[in-house]
């Protein structure tokens, strides 16, 4: 499963991407605000930040004319960019269109694997189903995500499903449970991916027990 990191901060997609663990970056217009530069601006540079990776800027219009145009605007700023596009009906036209086009997108704000089957159907290369949104409803995100895998693998679509909305290291567990292609998630929630506290009790006895033995890696007389 491939990862994401969900942010509008470049200095947080710079330090996921140091890891060399990072597949790609999804924006919202709420990441892109929060991070207060232009829009163009900040795609690019994560666009740099992350060579190969892909990178998911979205419309903000609702209407399809509109929506197109910010589309081709959006595409035409780096080959790295996936247009992403909320699941409305004008969305999923434009989902066509541009698939026709050969342009990737995004289709976010997918609840159900009914509305999946809409982004699949007209081409989405990513369904991005939110979990974490339907959790706080005391539902079980998760479920939505496991039936529209079932889904795309039933009917041979080229679409991958994306866990978005993830709160949790547990929802990353589940995702790769359930087949999911990409998670996306805050850089935090990756942070959170390396700790167990066996791993940090163990580190600490190896190295306690190195000290104590006074062993060195490298020859003294080189040092």
């Amino acid at each position: 499963m491939r990862i994401f990191v969900d942010t509008g901060d470049i200095n947080e997609v710079k330090q996921a991407a140091e890891w060399g663990i990072l597949d790609g970056v999804t924006t919202n217009p709420t990441l892109i605000a929060k991070a207060g530069k232009g829009f163009r601006e900040t795609v690019l540079a994560i666009c740099e930040a992350v060579p190969g990776g892909d990178i998911s800027a979205e419309v903000v219009a609702t209407d399809y004319p509109t929506m197109l145009k910010e589309a081709m605007e959006i595409s035409s700023w780096h080959p790295q960019i996936t247009v992403k596009v909320p699941l409305i009906k004008d969305g999923i036209k434009l989902v066509s269109t541009l698939s026709d086009k050969g342009i990737r997108t995004n289709v976010t704000l997918v609840f159900t694997v009914g509305q999946a089957l809409l982004a699949a159907k007209a081409g989405a290369t990513y369904i991005s189903n939110f979990v974490g949104r339907v959790d706080d409803l005391n539902i079980d995100g998760m479920a939505a995500v496991e039936e529209t895998v079932q889904m795309v693998d039933t009917y041979g679509f080229d679409s991958e499903v994306l866990v978005a909305s993830v709160r949790h290291p547990l929802h990353v567990t589940q995702a790769i449970a359930a087949g999911a292609h990409v998670a996306t998630m805050p850089l935090k929630i990756i942070e959170m991916l390396f700790h167990h506290p066996l791993t940090d009790s163990g580190l600490e006895r190896f190295l306690a027990d190195w000290n104590k033995a006074g062993l060195s890696i490298f020859d003294k007389a080189t040092v």
